[in-house]
């Protein structure tokens, strides 16, 4: 998860809601990744989903069997879809995420029976700093809206 996390402090440093991921295999990193959403003008470049396209791209496969996805936020419904879709039987997670969160706070994706593929969740993992980070990025950001408007 520490990964993850040096991972969001870069999607941090391009203005980026700091969000990192990485996949494990063999206790080897094969994917990383960070948002890049407003730097790519791609709604699909989500931690997450960069990871997981370069954790298949490095393996040859789509199907990555035997890993371990370590995001510092909880899923979306998008990254949810793609962690099933990929066969990631592992997630680990830092914070949950109230307003879009596809493994408990609005939806359970990785339970539900309705899928072909169930994914393990272990929740909150440095929950206290991924939880800063975007809380800390969100009170700058609209500080800095704040004084935009008062010039």
């Amino acid at each position: 998860m520490q990964t993850a996390l040096l991972e969001a402090n870069l999607a941090k440093t391009l203005g980026e809601v700091p969000i990192g991921a990485v996949i494990v295999f063999e206790d080897e990193i094969i994917g990383r990744g960070h948002n890049l959403r407003e730097t790519s003008n791609d709604p699909t470049t989500h931690a997450e989903m960069v990871a997981i396209r370069q954790a298949a791209e490095k393996i040859g496969h789509w199907r990555l069997l035997d890993t371990t996805l370590y995001v510092t936020l909880e899923p979306c419904t998008m990254c949810m879809g793609a962690i099933i879709l990929a066969r990631i039987p592992q997630l680990v997670y830092g914070c949950r995420d109230p307003r879009a969160g596809a493994v408990g706070s609005i939806y359970d994706f990785s339970q539900d029976e309705r899928f072909n593929h169930k994914v393990e969740v272990t929740e909150g993992v440095l929950a206290n700093e991924c939880s800063q980070l975007l809380s800390g990025f969100f009170q700058e950001l609209r500080a800095g809206k704040k004084s935009q408007k008062t010039l």
